[in-house]
C-alpha cells in the first residue's frame, strides 16, 4: 500500500468519525428538544392545581367567615329577644305582687299596709303614697274596711327603653259595716317599672279601683 493510498484511508476513517459524532450530538439536541416541552407541560400543570387549591380555600375561609358573622348577628337576635322576653315576664311579676299587696288592706292594721303600699316604689313614688295612705285611712277605718286579694293577670302595655307600664288585674273581696256578707270585685292597676334603676316602681295608678271608684 502507498503512502498515498495511507493517508487517503486515515482522512476517510476521521471523516466517518466526525459524521458520527455530528450525528450523535444532532440526536442529543433533538432528545433534549423533545425534553423541554414535557417539563414545562409538567410545570404548567402543577402550578394550575396550585392555585385552584389556593382559590378553593380562600372561597372556603370567606364562606366560614361569613357564615360566622350571620350566626352570631342571628345569636345576638335571639339572645336580645330572650332577655326582652324575660324583662316582661319579671316586670308582669312585680306588677302582679305590688297590686295584691296594695289591694290587700285591714282597718285593724294600716301599718302593715303602708308598709307593703311604697315596697319597690322610689322615692318620690313613696313620698306620694304615705300621704294619699294617710287620707285613705282616715276613710277607712270608720267603715272597718277589711279586703283580700288574688292575682288575675298582668300584661305589659308598653316599655321603651327599659322602663316598662303593665296592666295588672286582681280580683278583690272586701267586707266594711255595710257589706258585712263580703262584696267581690276587680280593681285594675296600671304600674310603671323602671328596669334601669334596680327594678323601682316609679307610678302606680288605679288604687282608687281598689276601693270600688
Amino acid at each position: 500500500m502507498s503512502a498515498t493510498d495511507m493517508e487517503s484511508r486515515i482522512e476517510s476513517t476521521a471523516s466517518g468519525d466526525d459524521a458520527a459524532a455530528e450525528d450523535g450530538r444532532s440526536a442529543a439536541k433533538s432528545e433534549e428538544g423533545k425534553q423541554e416541552p414535557s417539563t414545562a407541560g409538567r410545570q404548567f400543570t402543577f402550578s394550575l392545581r396550585t392555585g385552584i387549591v389556593a382559590l378553593v380555600v380562600c372561597l372556603l375561609a370567606v364562606a366560614t367567615g361569613i357564615l360566622g358573622w350571620l350566626y352570631m348577628g342571628a345569636q345576638d337576635k335571639l339572645d336580645s329577644a330572650a332577655q326582652e322576653a324575660s324583662n316582661k315576664d319579671r316586670a308582669e311579676g312585680v306588677a302582679a305582687d305590688y297590686a295584691v299587696h296594695a289591694a290587700e288592706m285591714d282597718y285593724q292594721d294600716f301599718t302593715a299596709w303602708k308598709v307593703k303600699l311604697v315596697k319597690g316604689t322610689s322615692p318620690e313614688l313613696k313620698d306620694k303614697l304615705t300621704k294619699a295612705a294617710d287620707s285613705m285611712e282616715q276613710v277607712l277605718a270608720p267603715m272597718q274596711w277589711k279586703s283580700s286579694a288574688k292575682p288575675l293577670a298582668a300584661k305589659v302595655r308598653s316599655s321603651v327603653g327599659g322602663v316598662y307600664v303593665v296592666d295588672s288585674f286582681v280580683s278583690v273581696f272586701t267586707k266594711t259595716m255595710q257589706t258585712p256578707d263580703g262584696l267581690q270585685s276587680t280593681a285594675t292597676y296600671s304600674i310603671t317599672i323602671d328596669s334601669n334603676n334596680n327594678w323601682q316602681i316609679t307610678d302606680v295608678g288605679g288604687i282608687d279601683s281598689a276601693l270600688g271608684k
